[in-house]
């Protein structure tokens, strides 16, 4: 047998990957205690769980009795050592829905102090999820990564990140695939799932406010809050007329290219901001 040489795995990544395969995957929550600090903060849409022993956990525990067999492919890390992008897909079948299943696109932002996680802004396509559930139809899993515990740490590149504020200052993020259609730079995104709706526009002369953005090589990630006026298009949304003020968080993890931005994902809380738009009963996520 031919040894293996090298520097081994990243620090963070090698973090990350007790973090799906031993925590999430196993549905462990005993192994949190390991690999977050008691302070562990999630940040979804307009929502924040703060604590990990008092919020955090219970709120997994839900989330795993809901899906028992729930699974999580990742599809793409990135990092630059003190920050980490992961895209995934979760996946299950749901007790509340008699076992319908559905798998659902993710993207988390993640922070650690070099030894335990900090805190996590992430989005979910839990509006997907929840088309899915009650159709009966489950979307496709996506293929996973080749190799995502033997990502390297790149550098950040402050050029790169330049391109991406950029970008997001002339609306395309906030905008969606309207706005992206319309600009004269050719790029390869993908909102949401990819799936039915997401080719829509949720919001129309949008304003984003930059939560948080960081780079590893031309890998960029951020999460941002769009203001603007609902754009129309989610029937979910059944008594708020388009044009109506609204706001909508999303996470995205894009690649700049010859000084553009060439390709990417984005994840907009498009159920958050459907349920902002009609408070009215409680529906199933």
């Amino acid at each position: 047998m031919t040894a293996v040489t090298g520097q081994g795995p990243d620090p963070f990544v090698a973090l990350m990957r007790r973090y799906v395969v031993d925590y999430t995957n196993r549905q462990d929550t005993s192994v949190c205690a390991e690999i977050m600090e008691p302070d562990y903060t999630l940040r979804m849409g307009p929502h924040e769980v703060s604590g990990r022993d008092e919020a955090y956990i219970p709120a997994s525990r839900k989330q795993f009795m809901q899906f028992p067999g729930l699974g999580l492919t990742v599809h793409e890390v990135v990092t630059n050592g003190e920050r980490l992008a992961l895209r995934f897909s979760e996946h299950g079948a749901s007790r509340r829905h008699e076992g319908a299943a559905a798998a659902w696109t993710g993207l988390g932002l993640y922070r650690w102090n070099g030894t335990r996680l900090q805190d996590n802004s992430v989005e979910q396509d839990y509006l997907s999820r929840r088309r899915q559930l009650a159709s009966g139809t489950p979307a496709a899993v996506g293929g996973p990564a080749v190799a995502p515990w033997d990502t390297p740490a790149r550098p950040a590149d402050p050029a790169a990140e330049a391109v991406v504020r950029s970008w997001i200052a002339r609306g395309v993020a906030a905008g969606g695939p309207a706005a992206a259609r319309s600009s004269t730079v050719n790029t390869d995104l993908t909102w949401d799932d990819g799936g039915p709706g997401s080719e829509h526009a949720v919001l129309a002369d949008a304003a984003s406010v930059i939560d948080d953005l960081f780079s590893a090589g031309d890998a960029v990630a951020f999460r941002l809050t769009c203001h603007g006026r609902y754009a129309g298009g989610l029937d979910d949304v059944t008594d708020a007329p388009a044009g109506t003020p609204a706001t909508c968080h999303l996470v995205g993890l894009v690649h700049v290219r010859d000084g553009q931005v060439a390709s990417g994902h984005l994840v907009r809380d498009r159920l958050g901001m459907a349920r902002a738009l009609s408070p009215a009963p409680a529906r199933s996520r």
